[in-house]
């Protein structure tokens, strides 16, 4: 058998192939910056896009309420319904109402007052909180709203538990952070599922809010 003919390869050919690699063809680089300026105007039509849907879905809405709002509100039917719920199980626990006892209704309306304007005013603080966290993902948030919500019960509760001493503030604490427990995940979820942007319905809101907060008031006075 003969020899195989061999191709033999100039050195001075692969130092010039070398060369042109790493100074870069231009007409390659050209393909290049042409590729990326596309890749970048399609990611940016993109993102005007999804910001021009986002604004239309919050434009379409007639009644809107900010995500403050409707935690303030969440938080003022939470100090009103199951507080006066809780009182009014006391009092059929009582069994007769006499008038010497009028100074125990005061001061449930006092507390159930105050439970309601803790509520309020600390649900814009919530509010914020869970606007953070709508921004993750689902497991996280609903990891993290019974916290949340038990701590928000507390601070309500306790402090309108401060109207009946020590007793009643570590009571309305504890009562306070099991309802706050319960009611911010469900509201936090629905909230979630139905905002449009940073607000949500007014008819949508409504019957979640007042929905939530009845079941709760339900429950107690079914104990």
């Amino acid at each position: 058998m003969g020899p195989r003919p061999t191709k033999t390869i100039n050195s001075n050919d692969r130092v010039t192939e070398l060369e042109s690699i790493a100074n870069g063809d231009s007409h390659v680089e050209e393909k290049l910056d042409a590729l990326l300026a596309a890749n970048a105007e399609f990611a940016n039509n993109n993102s005007e896009s999804d910001y021009a849907s986002e604004n239309a879905a919050v434009n379409s809405i007639e009644n809107p309420i900010s995500i403050e709002g409707a935690f303030s509100y969440f938080g003022l039917l939470l100090g009103i319904f199951p507080p006066a719920a809780f009182f009014l199980k006391m009092l059929f626990d009582i069994g007769e109402f006499k008038g010497e006892s009028a100074w125990l209704l005061l001061l449930m309306v006092v507390v159930n007052a105050a439970a309601a304007s803790v509520g309020y005013f600390s649900g814009k603080v919530v509010g914020k909180i869970v606007f953070s966290l709508e921004k993750y993902p689902w497991w996280m948030m609903m990891l993290l709203m019974p916290f949340i919500g038990i701590l928000w019960g507390m601070t309500s509760g306790g402090t309108a538990g401060l109207f009946v001493f020590i007793f009643g503030a570590i009571f309305g604490a504890a009562i306070g952070g099991a309802v706050g427990g319960t009611a911010l995940p469900l509201f936090a979820l629905f909230h979630r599922l139905f905002k449009k942007g940073d607000k949500i319905e007014r008819k949508l809101f409504l019957p979640i809010a007042f929905g939530i907060s009845l079941m709760i008031s339900a429950f107690i006075l079914a104990m």
